[in-house]
């Protein structure tokens, strides 16, 4: 009987081990959502500096090819008409995934800093809440940026218009912070994918490296009212109180919002899985998205709630 025993606490031990290390359960193709139907931009809102929302200046923003692109055939110059396009629906726990390609050359009457630059906003203030003249959302911004020839130029980075956020564990006030990301030269495709959870840890993903991580995302920082940066200069002074408000607050979600910033971009499999579940093992997309990368944000989230 001992004998017995042993053997069947052997068994059941092994078992739960195996368990325990199984490989979690990968999302099926099915769980991610189509934000770019590929024909046209049903779901997104335009906002340009300077015009009215889904005021599309010049079909600056348009769907061509199965890509979504920025254009700018019928410009002569930029001129400060920095614009966004913004998906329809805010969300907090998520991963984006995209691929961009710059095109050619950038548009007389861009910045000079604007060559091969764009990005994608996250946790965006939504396009209707612009001021006519805002230049950029308050947001967290992943930074694209092209090879110039000479060099190293890495994508990927972080930027924030309105927002700051802890590197290794410590705030970092630059508006700017360079990702560990390669170069990539020329008009080639790049992969890119943020994880997003919340305010707590987001994560951004260059051709399946992840070349930055930053925690606590809130909003403040140099925006009008402090330092009266460019990126916040056309506030109003109703928005710019508004924000001086909410300084230090936690970001904890937002909208989805791709640029226009003088040199011509496109995105192709723009699409998201939405990873609510990460925080409640009773919900019912929990098992489909947990998984590894997955499960060291949730850990991380659970004990910083604790």
């Amino acid at each position: 009987m001992k004998l017995l025993r042993k053997a069947f606490f052997l068994v059941l031990s092994l078992s739960i081990l195996g368990t325990l290390h199984a490989q979690p359960k990968a999302p099926k193709a099915t769980d991610w959502i189509q934000l770019f139907n590929g024909k046209n931009l049903t779901g997104w809102d335009v906002k340009i500096a300077g015009y009215a929302v889904n005021d599309n200046y010049k079909n600056t923003f348009l769907a061509e090819d199965g890509m979504m692109r920025v254009k700018y055939d019928g410009y002569d110059r930029f001129d400060g008409r920095y614009g966004h396009i913004y998906y329809k629906q805010p969300y907090s726990y998520y991963r984006l995934r995209f691929e961009y390609r710059f095109l050619g050359e950038q548009l007389p009457g861009g910045d000079s800093w604007n060559v091969r630059n764009s990005g994608v906003m996250l946790h965006s203030q939504s396009a209707a809440s612009l001021g006519k003249d805002q230049t950029f959302p308050v947001s967290l911004e992943m930074q694209f940026l092209g090879g110039l020839g000479s060099g190293e130029r890495a994508t990927g980075n972080l930027c924030s218009p309105g927002t700051i956020a802890n590197i290794n564990g410590k705030l970092d006030m630059a508006h700017c912070i360079t990702s560990t990301s390669k170069t990539y030269e020329g008009d080639q495709w790049v992969k890119g994918e943020a994880i997003v959870y919340a305010d707590s840890i987001i994560y951004h993903i260059v051709e399946s490296d992840t070349v930055l991580t930053y925690t606590k995302a809130r909003i403040g920082g140099d925006f009008v009212g402090k330092n009266n940066t460019f990126e916040m200069a056309h506030f109003t002074k109703e928005d710019a109180a508004h924000w001086r408000k909410l300084d230090n607050t936690p970001l904890k979600e937002g909208y989805i919002a791709f640029q226009s910033e003088s040199h011509a971009i496109d995105f192709r499999n723009i699409e998201l899985l939405p990873l609510k579940g990460c925080m409640d093992p009773k919900a019912s997309n929990f098992k489909a998205f947990y998984e590894i990368s997955d499960k060291v944000a949730c850990e991380y989230e659970k004990g910083r709630r604790k």
